[in-house]
């Protein structure tokens, strides 16, 4: 059995609107219900002693959602911001968006990068919010970065590698995720952490977002528990901590 419980925890939080239609409310308010579900879960990371937790937000392709639609998730966005600011604070959680925030409307991005700052000390639990992210204009966007330094002579071809290319991700600086948790039935990744979720353990669960609960949670956990991770080798277990400690000691 793995003796440690995972050091990184993504979720890919799915089913906000099926939820909202077998229940006959607005999409808007399967949105809140997921969002209400998202704070909890903070809570049961932080019982369960994860330092990092990676929530998939809003995703590139989600642009493509009525506007009334994709308007609605930003102003509960930044309400869920305004009004749970200080007890992030208070309970040690340090908030960082990944993706590509240039899309944000400003008021949007004025609301998360002072979140970021208030909030930067803080190291009880990493929290990242994926918004605006797909992975591979994430990768492209590395590549591009890398391809800049190159032409400029700051490297040469042979100083890119994967060590490089991590550290021109939006997640730099950041351990991979042990375990990914999808819930709503669907079993793909959907263009989230193409790179990093190389040799992340996955759990796929039928429960939609809204109703996903601290015994759901418990459940991934114990799957993750149970697995084997061979990272391409012959060891049965590697401990979820061992591969990350490097890049954990590089955030402050």
């Amino acid at each position: 059995m793995q003796a440690n419980p995972p050091l990184h925890v993504a979720v890919v939080m799915d089913g906000n609107g099926r939820w909202a239609e077998r229940n006959g409310v607005s999409k808007a308010e399967g949105h809140k219900k997921g969002a209400e579900v998202a704070r909890s879960l903070l809570q049961w990371a932080g019982d369960e002693k994860i330092r990092y937790l990676t929530l998939f937000a809003f995703s590139s392709e989600n642009w493509s959602r009525p506007q009334k639609e994709v308007d609605a998730i930003f102003r509960l966005l930044v309400m869920q911001i305004e009004m749970h600011r200080a007890e992030l604070k208070q309970k040690g959680v340090r908030v960082r968006f990944v993706g590509d925030l240039d899309r944000l409307e400003a008021g949007v991005r004025l609301s998360i990068e002072g979140l970021q700052e208030e909030l930067a000390s803080e190291s009880r639990l990493h929290l990242q919010i994926a918004l605006s992210y797909g992975g591979r204009s994430e990768i492209a966007a590395a590549t591009r970065s890398l391809a800049a330094k190159v032409q400029s002579g700051a490297i040469s071809p042979a100083d890119i590698n994967e060590q490089s290319i991590s550290e021109h991700l939006y997640t730099n600086g950041l351990p991979d995720p042990d375990l990914l948790i999808r819930t709503s039935g669907e079993q793909r990744i959907s263009n989230f952490l193409l790179w990093q979720l190389a040799y992340t353990e996955l759990y796929f669960t039928e429960c939609l977002w809204p109703d996903f609960d601290l015994g759901e949670f418990r459940k991934a956990l114990r799957a993750f528990e149970g697995r084997s991770r061979r990272f391409g080798g012959r060891s049965t277990v590697k401990p979820a901590f061992a591969e990350s400690s490097a890049a954990e000691s590089r955030i402050t």
